[in-house]
């Protein structure tokens, strides 16, 4: 009996904690990969909000030797990973543990496929590339957003040609993510909208994507709801440890659905636009958006509608083009409620850099399952829009 593949499919997720205070746990998952020793991946911020203190005494605890690697940037960069990978074989690590945001997630990600290969970060570009197994990867996320923590993407900074590299492979899933929203009390109100409408694309760009199904589409609507009721309250109450929890649940979510039905184009068109100006990823997404969503919207409406109702939009008696508009507006006054009323010509961008960035968008592995078909001029009219 011949089987259609096209009905196939996998999920992938790492073991998950979920809960305030997890982090304190972090030891005794570094003893059950027989931990010696625990290269320990963070970057200057997270050191001063005091959350890789809790990880070093959670390990000194254990009596589990440990280094500190903390020479990470907001948009981790291939250099990074490479002298992370140097001191993981210096110091003689076997384990990986990573506390803060996307950055020093993908950089100790970056890391363990660098000590397992043998080989520069930049050979790995692409999709399914990896051959073999990381060193058990722990990670905890600070931020609610990137979903780094739960995701097999990888996506590294090469400044040299100003451009972002997405490593996208089950290689890349962490073994184990502790997701402690106590975490995210750190967050300036900036931080906590960038991540928040990063996840709230992730779970859009997943509920469209041609890779969805089943398996992702109840996470993707669930994280919609979650963040869509609960962020623009979480950052006019900062210190709300129960909004940060939704928030925090709704990205998790936001990153099983992506990871495994992929992203579209605002991902592809962001990846090109962060590398190139080394703005942070949240910013590039809460730019694209609207634009990106009118684009796609003729491609799946009937998803789309699902998406508009999702967030509180009465859809009754409505036609298509009119959801089209309200969820337009409705992420436009979203952006505005936590802040974002950012362009691409704020942040310099010219009409004569939109071929650049969308020749680099177009052969990013977002684009490939973005619902609309896109040619380079389809997504220069996007960035145009974006100005």
């Amino acid at each position: 009996m011949s089987q259609n593949f096209s009905q196939l499919r996998k999920f992938v997720s790492p073991e998950i904690i979920f809960g305030a205070g997890c982090r304190h746990h972090v030891a005794n998952y570094a003893k059950n990969f027989g931990a010696r020793k625990v290269l320990l991946v963070s970057d200057p911020g997270v050191v001063a909000a005091g959350w890789v203190a809790d990880v070093e005494a959670s390990l000194q605890g254990e009596g589990i030797d440990y280094c500190v690697y903390s020479d990470v940037t907001a948009n981790p960069r291939v250099e990074e990973v490479m002298g992370g990978a140097q001191r993981y074989l210096d110091e003689h690590c076997d384990v990986i543990v990573a506390i803060g945001g996307g950055s020093p997630m993908d950089c100790a990600k970056g890391i363990g496929i660098v000590v397992a290969h043998g080989r520069h970060i930049l050979e790995f570009e692409g999709v399914d590339t990896l051959r073999v197994p990381s060193p058990p990867l722990i990670l905890i996320p600070t931020t609610a957003g990137t979903s780094a923590d739960v995701s097999q993407f990888v996506i590294i900074s090469n400044q040299q040609q100003r451009m972002k590299i997405s490593i996208v492979s089950k290689g890349a899933v962490p073994d184990v993510a502790l997701i402690d929203p106590e975490t995210t009390l750190s967050m300036d109100p900036f931080l906590s909208a960038c991540t928040g409408i990063d996840a709230l694309v992730h779970a859009i760009e997943a509920f469209v994507s041609t890779g969805h199904g089943p398996l992702t589409d109840p996470h993707a609507l669930e994280a919609i709801r979650l963040i869509n009721g609960h962020l623009v309250q979480m950052i006019a109450n900062p210190a709300d440890i129960a909004l940060r929890e939704k928030i925090m649940l709704g990205s998790m979510q936001a990153g099983l659905a992506f990871s495994n039905a992929i992203l579209g184009a605002v991902h592809a068109m962001s990846h090109s636009l962060g590398g190139f100006l080394d703005l942070p990823h949240g910013l590039c997404n809460a730019v694209l958006v609207e634009h990106v969503v009118a684009f796609n919207y003729s491609a799946a409406p009937e998803r789309f509608k699902v998406i508009a109702q999702t967030c509180g939009i009465d859809c009754r008696g409505m036609s298509h083009p009119q959801i089209r508009q309200r969820l337009v507006e409705h992420l436009i006054a979203l952006k505005h409620a936590i802040g974002f009323h950012e362009t691409l010509g704020l942040h310099g961008v010219g009409l004569s850099d939109i071929p650049f960035l969308s020749h680099h968008a177009m052969h990013d592995p977002c684009i490939l399952t973005n619902p609309r078909e896109s040619c380079q001029r389809d997504v220069e009219v996007v960035y145009g829009e974006a100005l």
